[in-house]
């Protein structure tokens, strides 16, 4: 149950490819009275639109610069290489470095992967957008190595992908600013660690006025001995 002057919604930021619906189902389910709007931002965007206010909290995908932001991490993705349905590739179950060596690469702006190297030739063309590399692939320029939701984002019957498994991987974390978290926040985090609602965390304000009461109740217990008055013998008629 939210304090009355917690504010009545709570802003979500999220990169394409990951999906909050679960979790916006749960919210609503327990926060029904709470509405959860949520932002889509870029991968380059994101952690500035947390830092700045733009959002309460936002799912988005590492490296990001931590200035100013916490941040706990819910899951690493598989990676993958995307290819044209006909390609040699799609005979292995697998694919490695040495299977793309040959191979011409693109390299969108927007790339989530941290290389320390690159495999196969890089392509001369450096789409803008994944979304603008996924169709470069289907047009035979290159191929692209993405996180396994993104290639599932923008699929198409023409293109396949591949696990690749010595890539870099992709993590997405839960970011919020820096600070002690508001009892909105406390409850999504609760959330998305896949806490019930018995074992949700009453947020910190909570608990230092429940512990302050707990004291002020234990004093007044001792005190109150004293305060009460003495009980008087009762006078009966002697025994025979």
């Amino acid at each position: 149950m939210t304090d009355p002057d917690t504010p009545a919604s709570f802003r979500l930021a999220y990169v394409p490819g990951v999906t909050p619906a679960k979790w916006v189902r749960i919210w609503k389910e327990r926060l029904p009275r709470v509405t959860l709007t949520l932002v889509t931002v870029t991968a380059a965007e994101a952690a500035d639109v947390v830092r700045a206010g733009g959002a309460d909290a936002g799912l988005v995908r590492l490296p990001i610069d931590r200035t100013g932001l916490s941040a706990i991490p819910l899951y690493t993705e598989t990676t993958v290489v995307v290819v044209p349905k006909d390609h040699l590739v799609t005979a292995a179950e697998e694919v490695t470095a040495a299977d793309l060596s040959d191979e011409f690469i693109l390299y969108p702006q927007d790339d989530t992967l941290s290389w320390t190297e690159r495999p196969g030739e890089a392509a001369t063309i450096v789409p803008a957008t994944t979304a603008e590399a996924i169709e470069l692939v289907a047009a035979g320029v290159g191929l692209l190595v993405v996180p396994q939701s993104l290639a599932r984002l923008h699929h198409r019957k023409d293109l396949t992908y591949r696990p690749y498994v010595d890539a870099p991987e992709s993590s997405v974390v839960l970011t919020w600013p820096e600070g002690e978290p508001s009892e909105l926040m406390e409850q999504f985090i609760g959330i998305v660690r896949g806490r019930t609602v018995n074992s949700t965390r009453t947020p910190q304000r909570a608990e230092k006025r429940t512990a302050a009461q707990k004291t002020a109740d234990k004093l007044a217990r001792k005190a109150a001995p004293a305060n009460k008055p003495t009980p008087q013998k009762r006078r009966g008629k002697p025994r025979r």
